[in-house]
């Protein structure tokens, strides 16, 4: 289902099906993709030529950079003391700068990942990221750093040529 308070960009759109959804007071940018079964919470904002992929769960006070890709069952945890109880002040902010790709089964508590970052599948993220990291593990421990996009690029590149 998505809300009549759902600001949604020129473009974008929600694969599949708008009842496979669950999106209520966020805002999508333009060009943005949105995979079934995800859920994106109130006061959540996305940016422009994202991909959400299915079964992500984006809690309020989640701010996203453009071209960000999101993995299959990414969580992003803002609250720092879990419970069944609502109090003022326990939801943090969680921000993810642009051209960050965060794997499948992330889990993102509340910090800042930096521009150009990559998270590896099944990371648990608990501390800031540094612009052009490779971050991975439970939890994640910073395994490279990029001088430059360019160096990132040509690394993701020369490590995706080989064939299987």
């Amino acid at each position: 289902m998505i809300d009549n308070d759902v600001v949604m960009g020129k473009g974008s759109v929600v694969c599949v099906s708008d009842d496979l959804v669950n999106m209520f007071g966020c805002t999508i940018g333009k060009r943005t993709a949105i995979g079934p079964f995800c859920e994106i919470q109130r006061d959540a904002i996305i940016g422009d030529d994202c991909k959400i992929s299915s079964h992500t769960v984006i809690g309020g006070l989640v701010t996203i950079g453009n071209n960000v890709y999101i993995g299959h069952g990414v969580q992003f945890c803002n609250d720092i003391y879990p419970t069944n109880v609502v109090r003022p002040g326990f939801m943090k902010e969680c921000v993810i700068e642009n051209d960050v790709a965060i794997g499948s089964n992330a889990v993102i508590l509340p910090v800042t990942i930096g521009r150009g970052s990559i998270i590896g599948a099944g990371a648990v993220v608990t501390k800031d990221v540094p612009e052009l990291s490779i971050v991975m593990g439970n939890p994640a421990v910073v395994s490279r750093q990029f001088d430059s996009m360019g160096d990132r690029d040509a690394f993701v590149q020369r490590d995706n040529s080989h064939s299987l």
